[in-house]
């Protein structure tokens, strides 16, 4: 075996959970997302309680049949990048209802908000610039950071007093960005927008949000977390995605006509990847319509996560510092997370396990996210089962 092969096979751990029976990955979903799913080798449906469709929309008949028409219209890819052959009219549209709606200059549409945040970071930032991430920023932004010649410095979790110290260092002059997610996707916390905002000013660096899991959670109709704190308009860059609330796939980043022209013409990812699908394209389009033109799906999900929150809490798990409807359920050993998520699946409801390097490894979890079409009803069913396996494990007392 070649030197790379070998080093590539001492890595045994995925093995190891199949050994024992907990591997929990790759599981084959046999049907649309939606609040109760069928899973290849199980009877009966089972309970999603790990899936990022936080309205509900991914099964919408609207935007079905919106990705239909645009098949039948465009194909089923644009066979070439948004530089080159890869432009439509519909994303034009997409482009100018996003913009407006973050009330920002223009926006980029990406094949995916991975790209977005790999793509954006070492793009506007480069060699004598700064780079300044909250140390639990989502993997695509500590992509960015890796292949940035920047230089970079995180800063503790949400702690604004730790930002400052670190901004305090670098040049006045330098050209600075800082980074952050407006919900933090594994443990349901939110950013301090607001305060974020006054330090920015305060030592001329530019603000970048992820918005991926605060759009169509947070602010009217939909906007994220910046709106939320009423300071979208001082975030600079908004990046955000098409995967969770918006139901379907691919990213953008928002921002003024300057970092945009400047954008459009050096981010690789953007210049060099195929871009976002017609059927993809119409489906956010229609997303988006509903998001701003149905407002009580907003509703339906923040008294879902009220409702579920209360019933974890009375029950005494451990939840975190969740302020969204995501809620971390933390277990703190990676073999009893994978065995509960098992377990859990065995009994009908799916929810998702996180270890390192999601979360440090003294805080693996399994994560419950709530849609706004799950029913009381499958969300007692859900804490029910929950608890009797982490009572089975002695995790819970």
């Amino acid at each position: 075996m070649k030197p790379l092969q070998q080093k590539l096979a001492q890595y045994t751990y995925p093995q190891e959970m199949r050994d024992l029976g907990v591997y929990p990955y790759f599981t084959p979903i046999c049907s649309e997302q939606n609040t109760e799913v069928y899973v290849q080798g199980h009877e009966g449906k089972v309970l999603m309680f790990g899936s990022n469709s936080y309205l509900g929309l991914t099964n919408d008949p609207r935007l079905k049949e919106a990705a239909k028409k645009a098949i039948d219209k465009y194909g089923t890819g644009c066979a070439g990048s948004p530089f080159l052959n890869g432009t439509l009219d519909i994303h034009i549209q997409l482009q100018d209802e996003l913009a407006e709606f973050l009330g920002k200059d223009g926006v980029m549409l990406f094949s995916a908000g991975f790209l977005a945040n790999s793509g954006v970071i070492p793009d506007v930032v480069s060699r004598g610039d700064y780079l300044f991430y909250d140390e639990r920023v989502h993997a695509s932004i500590m992509e960015g950071k890796l292949i940035t010649y920047a230089n970079t410095q995180k800063y503790k979790h949400n702690d604004m007093a730790d930002l400052e110290r670190v901004l305090q260092k670098a040049p006045a002059e330098a050209a600075k960005l800082v980074v952050t997610d407006g919900v933090f996707s594994m443990e349901g916390d939110v950013a301090h927008v607001d305060k974020l905002v006054e330090i920015c000013g305060k030592y001329g660096a530019t603000l970048m949000v992820d918005e991926a899991h605060g759009l169509g959670v947070f602010g009217r109709e939909g906007r994220g977390t910046c709106d939320h704190f009423g300071k979208l308009p001082e975030v600079e860059l908004v990046m955000g995605t098409f995967s969770k609330s918006l139901a379907s796939v691919g990213g953008f980043i928002a921002a003024d006509k300057e970092t945009i022209n400047w954008m459009k013409h050096s981010v690789r990812p953007y210049i060099f990847t195929a871009s976002i699908t017609p059927a993809s394209t119409a489906s956010v389009l229609e997303a988006l319509h509903i998001m701003r033109s149905e407002p009580e799906r907003n509703d339906m999900l923040w008294d879902n996560q009220r409702y579920a929150l209360k019933a974890f809490k009375d029950l005494g798990f451990e939840i975190g510092n969740t302020e969204t409807p995501i809620i971390p359920l933390f277990i703190r050993d990676n073999v009893k997370t994978f065995t509960v998520t098992h377990d859990l699946l065995e009994n009908g409801v799916f929810v998702t396990p996180v270890i390192s390097p999601a979360v440090p490894s003294d805080e693996t979890l399994i994560r419950v996210a709530l849609m706004a079409t799950h029913t009381h009803e499958q969300i007692d069913t859900a804490v029910g089962k929950i608890y009797k396996a982490f009572k089975k494990l002695d995790i819970i007392k």
